[in-house]
């Protein structure tokens, strides 16, 4: 079978999808810095400590044995943090992409699946976003993604380095068998931060903006569960594998949900009390961000099984009340 290198496996998106690469029989070395990731995260194959800005690591990692693919997760993802510090961003997202693309090519390494954003997108013109809307990122993480995904595709056309971009945003829930979650230090993610409320864990979820233009007032993402993703991430791969040509694709349910809707689900999930605390708008946010996976459905026969947001709740909901303490839980 295929060997692949996951570029922050021990993270919450890449560990999930090391979990199903896993499970599929593939074999898997994942890279991380566990910076934001977790050891316990990784439920199998090689995990190598270490650092994407240090080459001389990237070549013997590269020139251990031949790698088939590899899948980008490492970068800084906090659109207000990317306001404050851009060049933390640019350093990370976009140089330290740089490096590894040079490693793949010194070593013959030719595919490579990326984790992008719907946030390369900005304020959306229509909703939902398609992948031929324009890309006019509002914040720099946004900015910082789209000129990865530019300098993939000029890696494309100098070196025939082929690759698929994934653009989501928000992804939420968790393994559903239980194994793995979302553990993040600080939290910054809406959902776990609500289920954390709900826990007792922090005094109130602070809303930000209530004034946008929505039918609540409140912000409106697309949430897309974490395994639905990993099964996009799979079914890429074996695209490139496959021979296919580079490709973008976006990945989400089509339908939106505000932070409102999402308190009052949560609510209903735990049945607990959630305290709320309205706060300004944090700059750099779009009111919506919501994805046609129209593309990625018809070409690749992606599915997604969990679509309605309750189910993606519920799962985020048995690994926090399990696991309150993350990967520190007993």
């Amino acid at each position: 079978m295929a060997r692949f290198l996951v570029v922050g496996g021990a993270g919450y998106i890449g560990s999930h999808v090391v979990k199903r690469l896993l499970e599929q029989g593939f074999q898997v070395v994942s890279l991380d810095n566990l910076s934001t990731g977790h050891r316990q995260a990784v439920v199998g194959g090689e995990l190598i400590v270490g650092d994407l800005g240090d080459p001389r690591l990237l070549d013997q990692v590269l020139g251990a044995a031949p790698v088939d693919c590899v899948m980008h997760f490492a970068a800084l993802c906090l659109v207000g943090e990317s306001v404050e510090h851009p060049v933390d961003y640019y350093r990370t997202n976009v140089c330290r992409t740089a490096a590894l693309l040079d490693a793949m090519v010194r070593h013959g390494v030719g595919r490579l699946i990326f984790s992008s954003t719907a946030a390369v997108y900005g304020e959306p013109r229509q909703i939902p976003i398609r992948e031929d809307d324009p890309t006019e990122p509002s914040n720099p993480y946004g900015r910082t993604k789209l000129a990865a995904e530019q300098l993939l595709a000029d890696c494309d056309r100098a070196h025939g380095l082929r690759s698929v971009c994934l653009r989501y945003f928000n992804a939420a829930g968790a393994d559903p068998a239980g194994a793995i979650g979302e553990d993040h230090r600080p939290e910054t993610h809406l959902i776990p931060i609500v289920l954390q409320a709900a826990l007792g864990m922090r005094p109130r979820v602070e809303v930000y903006g209530t004034d946008w233009d929505t039918p609540d007032g409140t912000c409106i993402r697309d949430y897309v569960h974490v395994q639905d993703l990993a099964d996009a991430h799979v079914l890429a791969a074996r695209h490139l594998l496959d021979g296919g040509a580079s490709a973008t694709y976006n990945l989400g349910c089509a339908q939106g949900l505000s932070v409102r809707q999402a308190l009052d689900l949560a609510r209903q999930v735990t049945g607990r009390e959630i305290p709320v605390a309205e706060s300004p708008r944090r700059r750099g946010d779009p009111a919506r961000l919501v994805a046609s996976s129209e593309r990625i459905r018809g070409e690749l026969g992606w599915r997604p099984r969990f679509e309605d947001p309750r189910e993606i709740i519920e799962t985020a909901w048995a690994w926090h009340s399990s696991h309150p303490q993350g990967y520190g839980s007993p």
